[in-house]
């Protein structure tokens, strides 16, 4: 085999094996969250399902958030984007993202306990039309 070809050779075995490493990379950090319905659905289907971590994203029905006096607790409810009869209460103690507000988009992470109430650990707002420009700028 001439050098050419060995040098090929080393290219595309290079090339795969970081192919490889973003393919996996990719794989391990991807995070699926599922929508209420869905949540729902599970929790019906096996009741051991109380007892997992997961991810959920919906909407925070309007007038809905109250904050417990004395501690920090904020609840709210939260609402599937398609099928809005499906909902559940949420149970937050921690400081409230800057951009929560009603009706906005999250994404929260926890567990669905036997009560029913959604217990979150981790919560993120989606509130892009917040940071978009407006149609005045675009146009100037």
């Amino acid at each position: 085999m001439n050098k050419n070809g060995r040098f090929m050779v080393g290219l595309v075995g290079v090339a795969a094996v970081v192919t490889y490493l973003i393919w996996t990379g990719v794989s391990q950090t991807m995070v699926y969250y599922l929508t209420p319905v869905e949540l729902m659905a599970r929790v019906e289907a096996d009741p051991t399902f109380h007892e997992v971590g997961v991810k959920v994203s919906g909407q925070v029905i309007k007038g809905s958030y109250a904050r417990v006096q004395g501690e920090l607790l904020h609840t709210f409810l939260v609402m599937d984007l398609v099928d809005e009869s499906v909902t559940f209460p949420v149970e937050w103690r921690d400081a409230l993202p800057d951009t929560f507000t009603d009706e906005v988009e999250v994404v929260l992470e926890g567990r669905m306990r036997a009560d029913g109430v959604f217990e979150a650990t981790t919560m993120l707002t989606k509130c892009g039309s917040r940071y978009e420009a407006s149609p005045e700028d675009l146009a100037g």
